[in-house]
């Protein structure tokens, strides 16, 4: 533990940092090693100015050597998390910058190398059941050094998870820095965190909703037992889970609430509003919220890692009788990833403040056009070619956010639809592999660019294309859409999870077309110059016929000749 008081650069396998600072400090941490491992970075306890905010006060964490790298987190006074991140390649960086209040701030800050594919046996993992048990590795004899596990713990809907202890024996420390344990409320370690515990603890935690997630962390000395834990699912007292429905979409958010879950609650629907009060619901069997993302009062939060939206709904009693009835908030927040869809609702002990969270998806979409124009798409599947001709892609956005922009990051193509076979590099980590390639300058929800038809079509007669697509907050300046082409060691792509891919295809040549063409016109003509069975029968009938008549002829000619007395034949004599 040690190190210069403001910034450094490490070179080690792994270091653990005691830092402290005053106001008014700018200090960088560059951690950096040629290997081919990557690095995790724990911030086991941080203590900030009270009263701080993330615009004047944080640890911002950057997935590379310099701050010029893409962002790969943030840490601040609001953070209620352990925060633990890895890096895509052998080198990060981080920086904490701190405002004018006088105040000591404290930090622990742990990071090692190591190779994602190497983790001890039963070591976290999915438990589905409505109970169980579960132990850190080699319980219980001594856990391994520098271990991470996660176990997500999912129970039946409307119930709770209550998880106990029933044996634990952690490194102490009176902040946990060294050796914890961390339970969340929820499916995520981002947020939610219940409590962190070490030493000889065996405390138990309630989860609010069927979803709960148990983090194990040690360094690298001290090792004990650990712990063997147990976890049962309770039904959810109150308002049924179905009765609050919240839907993401690239477009809007929808939220529903049943007037009985409201009555439950002590109101009706006219009781509500959201931040922006002229946004009314409509009104059926239910209350229903619809609105853009961009409007009646949405906030949207870009925290390097996701983007977030989020509206309130207020619940107040109507009129001017004075009530002991408390204010409800209902908070509701859409994040935007991939390709993950969860719905989980979470209600706090008080029933002061319940908070909707919903992942959704952008909608994504890629199309060929005629021209630089961009203005008509190509319709006909397969999109026949000739081997130089000009292609022109379009990615589009379909969002009624204005503040989004598009990033085409990586383009490859493949003779094969699942790209699980050989593959072409046009666009990698947004730098142009084939020289072929031009991109457009970004345009609203629009990522454009153009190519000749590879080589690849010579080889292969159909070719798909596949391309990741990044959506960014168009008004951070330091997001990935931003730097353009960056180097394989700089790239940092698995951390935004607003990453979608899209595929096109297949691109086939012109000349297969023709053969396509050819191949009918000749089925075709074989087809008429070769009779069917009914004409074949009918000619056969036809010719008997003919036979049959040609014999009855000659017989009766015959017959006749006989017949005729005093004439015969002689031979004429040879001369």
């Amino acid at each position: 533990v040690g190190g210069p008081r403001c910034g450094a650069s490490l070179h080690e396998q792994n270091k653990a940092l005691r830092i402290e600072l005053n106001a008014n400090a700018n200090c960088a941490w560059q951690i950096q090693r040629t290997t081919n491992q990557t690095i995790r970075l724990v911030f086991s306890h941080f203590k900030f100015a009270p009263s701080s905010s993330c615009e004047t006060e944080s640890i911002k964490i950057y997935d590379g050597p310099s701050t010029n790298s893409p962002l790969l987190g943030q840490v601040c006074n609001d953070t209620d998390a352990v925060p633990v991140l890895q890096s895509s390649s052998d080198s990060l960086t981080f920086i904490i910058t701190t405002n004018s209040v006088a105040f000591t701030r404290n930090f622990f800050v742990f990071y090692y190398y190591f190779s994602p594919e190497t983790r001890p046996e039963n070591c976290g993992g999915q438990l589905t059941g409505p109970n169980g048990t579960f132990t850190s590795p080699n319980y219980p004899a001594a856990y391994p050094a520098f271990t991470y596990c996660v176990w997500h713990i999912q129970t039946a809907k409307n119930s709770k998870i209550k998880l106990q202890f029933q044996d634990f024996f952690l490194e102490l420390d009176k902040n946990c820095q060294f050796d914890f344990t961390a339970v969340y409320d929820g499916l995520t370690t981002n947020t939610g965190l219940i409590g962190k515990v070490c030493g000889l603890a065996q405390s138990k935690f309630e989860s609010s909703s069927n979803v709960m997630t148990v983090v194990l962390f040690t360094d690298y000395a001290n090792s004990y037992r650990g712990f063997s834990a147990q976890y049962t699912s309770v039904p959810l007292p109150g308002p049924l889970e179905p009765d609050t429905l919240l839907t993401c979409s690239s477009d809007s958010m929808k939220i529903v609430l049943s007037k009985s879950y409201l009555a439950s609650l002590g109101y009706n629907e006219n009781d509500l509003q959201l931040n922006d009060p002229p946004c009314s619901p409509v009104i059926t069997n239910s209350v229903i919220f619809s609105f853009p993302l961009a409007s009646c009062g949405t906030t949207k939060k870009d925290d390097g890692q996701s983007i977030t939206y989020t509206n309130i709904i207020s619940l107040s009693p109507t009129g001017n009788i004075i009530t002991r009835q408390k204010s409800i908030q209902i908070i509701a927040k859409c994040k935007m990833e991939n390709n993950s869809t969860l719905e989980v609702i979470y209600v706090t002990k008080s029933n002061i403040i319940q908070n909707t969270t919903a992942v959704g998806r952008y909608n994504v979409s890629m199309s060929f056009y005629d021209s630089d124009s961009f203005s008509k798409p190509i319709h006909q599947s397969p999109y026949y070619v000739d081997l130089n001709q000009t292609l022109f892609a379009q990615v589009s956005l379909h969002s009624t956010d204005p503040n989004l922009s598009v990033f085409v990051d990586t383009c490859i193509s493949s003779p094969q639809p699942d790209f699980g076979s050989l593959t072409y590099d046009l666009i990698r980590s947004g730098c142009n592999k084939d020289d072929t390639v031009v991109t457009y300058p970004p345009l609203e929800h629009y990522g454009r660019f153009k190519f000749n038809a590879f080589r690849f079509l010579q080889r292969s007669p159909s070719v798909y294309l596949q391309c990741d697509i990044v959506i960014c907050d168009s008004k951070n300046a330091n997001s990935r859409c931003t730097e353009g082409c960056i180097s394989r060691q700089k790239r940092a792509i698995s951390s935004y999870v607003w990453k979608t891919k899209t595929v096109v295809g297949p691109i086939r040549l012109k000349r297969n077309l023709r053969s396509a063409d050819n191949s009918e016109s000749l089925a075709k003509a074989h087809a008429e110059e070769t009779p069917n069975p009914q004409q074949y029968g009918f000619y056969t009938l036809s010719f008997v016929a003919l036979i049959s008549n040609i014999i009855i002829v000659v017989a009766v000619i015959l017959k006749y000749h006989k017949r005729q007395a005093g004439y015969g034949y002689q031979k004429i004599p040879n001369s």
